[in-house]
């Protein structure tokens, strides 16, 4: 792994928190399920308590048994990074120096939502975060979810410090994103898989993805493809996975990764409220969806039937089968 310019990797994959019937978090299945996404979706890594995981509605100690668990879990061959992204500096120190007691090998840490902070506000927070720790630092831009864009020249300004050493990109603007890789050394990764290839060919590291739950290992191959010079192979794989794309995010994601996941007889478990788990009518929807990608499944399992994660494959359909 080249540290500088991928210091969590190629691939990874924003994992969702599983649940039980109850609604309390499932700590076995979540070991279960990062298992599956390093060694059968060959995840480089793992984002553990980021919007994906429901961490607005997870209490900070069920993110610290949750870490603990996927470190021990996966620890030993993925970059486990621990979202402690608030919009309260001082609860997202705590949360930081709590990861890193954890074991954490990275934080990520999203732009303070709501308050909606001026530039300034925003180097001091990101600055307080990674002076609380000797871990590196993923930003996560994502405007259209907090209401505040890191803009891009704060991004080069807080590429200065020693320990920011990434950006989950999720602004969708790949001009402005460019001109950062341009100026820095901040290694980017895609947040919007829709615009993981395009990202890649303007210099992007690698992807934090959410359909990598079910299709990493695809992604991880587009990759490869397109650093080999085959960029026709990662253009097929690209347009053969949009179907993926579209449908993942035909509601909030959680929503359609968990009904996916529990298609699929993967730990998942419901949402927690506000959220609502995805309708029959959405899950038939997304089974077309990955038919026309091509995946599949033990689909038709029922929901939160307990299958190990080592008995389970997503595979790709070859040309003729049913």
């Amino acid at each position: 792994m080249d540290t500088k310019n991928r210091p969590f990797g190629k691939m990874l994959t924003a994992m969702v928190t599983p649940m039980l019937e109850d609604g309390e978090l499932d700590y076995d299945g979540a070991a279960r399920l990062a298992t599956y996404l390093v060694d059968e979706q060959h995840n480089d890594g793992l984002i553990i308590s980021g919007t994906t995981g429901e961490s607005p509605t997870t209490s900070d100690d069920e993110k610290d048994r949750l870490l603990r668990t996927v470190v021990e879990a996966v620890g030993d061959r993925a970059q486990i990074v621990a979202g402690v992204g608030t919009n309260d500096t001082r609860h997202s120190v705590r949360l930081a120096k709590a990861a890193e007691k954890a074991g954490a090998h990275g934080l990520l840490a999203v732009t303070p939502y709501y308050n909606k902070p001026p530039q300034e506000g925003l180097i001091r927070h990101f600055t307080e975060i990674a002076d609380t720790t000797d871990l590196p630092v993923m930003l996560y831009d994502i405007p259209h979810r907090t209401g505040t864009p890191i803009a891009s020249e704060t991004l080069v300004r807080l590429a200065e410090h020693p320990r920011i050493v990434a950006n989950k990109d999720a602004k969708d603007n790949v001009g402005a994103s460019s001109w950062v890789m341009e100026r820095t050394d901040l290694a980017y990764y895609c947040g919007t898989d829709i615009l993981n290839l395009p990202l890649l060919s303007v210099g992007a590291a690698g992807f934090v993805s959410v359909v990598g739950h079910i299709v990493g290992s695809d992604l991880k191959d587009m990759i490869d493809a397109f650093e080999a010079g085959e960029v026709g192979q990662a253009l097929a794989i690209h347009r053969r996975l949009t179907p993926v794309y579209t449908g993942m995010f035909r509601t909030q994601g959680v929503i359609t990764t968990k009904a996916v996941l529990n298609l699929f007889g993967l730990p998942s478990g419901p949402v927690r409220t506000p959220l609502a788990d995805a309708s029959s009518e959405l899950q038939a929807l997304l089974r077309e969806d990955l038919a026309a990608a091509g995946v599949k499944g033990p689909i038709g399992l029922a929901p939160h039937q307990a299958v190990p994660a080592s008995a389970v494959r997503v595979e790709r359909l070859t040309e003729g089968s049913v």
